[in-house]
């Protein structure tokens, strides 16, 4: 089955789905692995050191983000490991799988409507587009 599992996380509501779905197919195989990528979003970073300038570690408001899937992994003792970059976030992940020959990858979706979707393209469909493995999108 899958061993080599990609988690894209953000923080939402529906990473948060994701991250379960990450676990619940992880459990199938003891060697399963997680992968939890945050991606810094290359455009949002400045906002986030001005909104953030007094703050001790930046990387704290980050790390907050990845909390819930860590400790959703913890929590059901899979093997995972948390990694950060920095970039565009679809590409970044699309980087990140075909290099690693993952898979699967499991993402959130955003909730963009249909018109969204199509004149937008969110993260999820261009992972979905590119990836060189099954990618589940999770609502």
């Amino acid at each position: 089955m899958y061993k080599k599992i990609l988690l894209a996380t953000d923080g939402s509501e529906h990473s948060r789905r994701a991250a379960e779905n990450a676990i619940n197919i992880a459990k199938c195989d003891a060697k399963s692995k997680i992968d939890i990528l945050f991606v810094v979003d290359v455009n949002k970073a400045k906002s986030d050191v001005l909104n953030n300038w007094n703050t001790i570690d930046i990387n704290d408001s980050r790390k907050k983000r990845i909390k819930e899937a860590e400790r959703l992994a913890k929590g059901s003792g899979v093997s995972y490991e948390i990694i950060i970059l920095h970039g565009d976030p679809g590409p970044t992940i699309v980087d990140y799988a075909n290099k690693n020959k993952l898979d699967i990858v499991i993402i959130g979706s955003r909730g963009l409507n249909g018109l969204q979707e199509f004149v937008l393209g969110g993260v999820s469909h261009k992972v979905a587009k590119r990836a060189d493995c099954p990618v589940l999108i999770v609502k």
